[in-house]
């Protein structure tokens, strides 16, 4: 079965994407945990992160690196906090987390966020893309 993420890399169902290549997506997490929570993810279909090829987990945390860049320029925060819980959804992803204290980390906080905040959230990040 299609995962939800291959639907957003196939433009099926709408979402607000920071950064595209050929092998990788961010896009802001529509849950967050916290204002510019974002996930990476592989545009080849993997479920588990650490069956990734080592060649191809390296690239993501590259890529993951750029899209944290651009979130610690847009959004005040100490740090950009990175996580891989993988049970969500059946495909690899990180987490990428504006933070100031290790409790910013918690999947409690999770809010249903608009679209239009979204939206001004996304074009405020992509200003800094590198």
């Amino acid at each position: 079965m299609t995962s939800l993420f291959m639907r957003i890399i196939r433009k099926e169902i709408p979402s607000h994407i920071l950064l595209e290549n050929a092998a990788f997506l961010a896009f802001l997490d529509i849950r967050p945990i916290k204002a510019g929570h974002t996930l990476v993810i592989p545009k080849k279909e993997t479920d588990y992160l650490f069956d990734m090829a080592d060649k191809e987990l390296g690239e993501m945390m590259i890529f993951s690196k750029s899209v944290a860049g651009m979130l610690k320029k847009a959004i005040p925060c100490k740090k950009i906090g990175v996580m891989v819980a993988g049970l969500e959804v059946p495909h690899a992803h990180v987490h990428l987390v504006p933070i100031d204290a290790i409790a910013d980390l918690n999947f409690m906080n999770a809010r249903v966020a608009s679209d239009k905040e979204l939206k001004k959230l996304a074009d405020q990040i992509k200003k800094f893309v590198p």
